[in-house]
């Protein structure tokens, strides 16, 4: 949690009424003898639910606590507060269990490769730089003309692909406006994009990348 917080219990005192031999309660009189009833808020006369006889105010040994606004609201958000560090604990064991079970599938790395998509840093970036083919390629090529060659780098692997194939190669020479790669073993239409990652995460997902073509025809106004 981004705050400190410590839960402050509060100890209710029971409401405890004096009897007499007879078992019986006894009730708190005035200077003149006579019984004290229960009153209101506005000091009036609380009234039996049954009898509608007014309700004596009966000797106590012990004031017991009353019942505020106050203390419910201490609960709720006691409550609220707990819930909130079982969330968090929650995350924190699934974010292990993740690690574990990756470290156990590939011993030695715990999971310096994984992104488990929940927004929090990991420990390598995961690359997102793409770019677009302006030039359609027949496989065997090496040369891709693209629109931008920023963020890629020699000897890093990237993905081709469009609506029909898909491969990865070795790029081994970057230009202003050219990537050198390996021989492709596939043929690409322009418009095929190169890029480090052909996925896209939204929701918690990992989901394959858009693609598309468009056509556009001019028309002439008279």
């Amino acid at each position: 949690m981004d705050e400190s917080y410590v839960y402050v219990p509060l100890f209710w005192m029971d409401d405890i009424i004096e009897f007499d031999e007879s078992n019986q309660p006894i009730p708190e009189r005035d200077d003149n003898g006579d019984i004290v009833y229960e009153t209101g808020q506005f000091g009036n006369l609380i009234l039996h639910p049954i009898t509608k006889e007014p309700i004596p105010k009966y000797k106590r040994l012990q004031r017991g606590t009353l019942h505020k606004a106050d203390y419910e609201n201490n609960q709720e958000e006691g409550i609220a507060k707990a819930h909130a560090r079982l969330d968090d604990t929650d995350n924190w064991r699934l974010k292990k269990d993740i690690r574990d079970e990756i470290n156990d599938k590939s011993p030695g790395n715990a999971g310096s490769f994984a992104d488990a998509f929940d927004g929090e840093p990991t420990r390598i970036k995961r690359e997102t730089v793409s770019t677009v083919l302006t030039a359609p390629r027949a496989a065997g090529t090496t040369v891709l003309n693209v629109d931008t060659t920023d963020g890629f780098k020699p000897f890093t692997e990237v993905t081709v692909y469009d609506g029909t194939n898909s491969e990865d190669v070795l790029i081994t020479d970057v230009t202003a406006s050219t990537i050198t790669v390996q021989p492709l073993v596939n043929d690409y239409v322009k418009g095929a994009r190169i890029g480090r990652s052909n996925a896209k995460i939204a929701d918690g997902q990992m989901t394959s990348g858009d693609w598309g073509t468009y056509s556009i025809a001019l028309m002439e106004e008279v």
